[in-house]
């Protein structure tokens, strides 16, 4: 079974990017990690990261086709203004999971309000690094569960 991680803009910054928010780990660390999770649940993890949110349109569009069988993704400021992303998600009809490092409901008013986690079957957010971990554990308990 395939998981695609999809990790959107200025992602790249972490671990020097506002680390009073966001922590000191970096997505290199974050995707190591991941892949070591992913590796004991028994599952292939493919990671990707942009800040071009065609980029993150066509990875999730063509997920299907590409044999993945959900998706962890960190629309990161897309979350707040991409219809596009919610659509992409939404039209590839897998599972996905919404993550995001920070409690965005204890932020700015504008990130209080997710446009892609309405095409998502759950979101994890608040926990650091960990929130990608759960959200990872989540997605292949349902998958695993949808498949048996």
């Amino acid at each position: 079974m395939k998981i695609l991680l999809v990790n959107g803009p200025n992602l790249q910054l972490l671990g020097s990017r506002e680390p009073e928010i966001y922590g000191r780990v970096t997505l290199p660390e974050i995707v190591c990690r991941l892949r070591r999770i992913a590796g004991e649940l028994g599952v292939e993890l493919v990671d990707r990261q942009s800040n071009h949110e065609g980029d993150l349109v066509d990875w999730i569009g063509a997920a299907p086709a590409e044999g993945f069988a959900g998706i962890v993704i960190n629309p990161a400021a897309y979350t707040h203004t991409s219809v596009a992303v919610r659509d992409a998600l939404a039209a590839a009809a897998l599972p996905a999971v919404e993550v995001h490092m920070s409690n965005i409901h204890d932020r700015e008013d504008f990130r209080s309000r997710s446009l892609t986690a309405p095409a998502c079957v759950g979101v994890f957010c608040g926990f650091g690094a960990a929130t990608y971990e759960w959200a990872l554990r989540a997605l292949a308990a349902r998958l695993e569960h949808n498949a048996g």
